[in-house]
């Protein structure tokens, strides 16, 4: 799985939702530009969906998506030139 932006909107999958071993049990869509803050501050970032966390993890091929965050980013407008 690649991940998927949008011109303007600029989200992409993150991690929350850990399980007993560390490792998220789903990612969630996030603003793009805040997730190096987030990593290397450890500012919290707010999800799509609400979930709000401190990126911790990238996501890795056939990772698990937050079903709400990938509801709302697929129904988001796609960018336009200049909009």
């Amino acid at each position: 799985m690649s991940t998927q932006t949008l011109p303007e909107v600029d989200v992409r999958p993150e991690g929350t939702d850990h399980t007993g071993d560390d490792a998220p049990k789903m990612f969630h869509y996030v603003r793009k530009a805040k997730i190096a803050e987030s990593a290397v501050m450890g500012t919290h970032v707010v999800a799509l969906c609400g979930e709000v966390f401190p990126v911790t993890r990238s996501p890795k091929p056939g990772s698990p998506v937050c079903p709400e965050c990938k509801k709302i980013y697929d129904n988001l407008p796609s960018g336009g030139d200049g909009e």
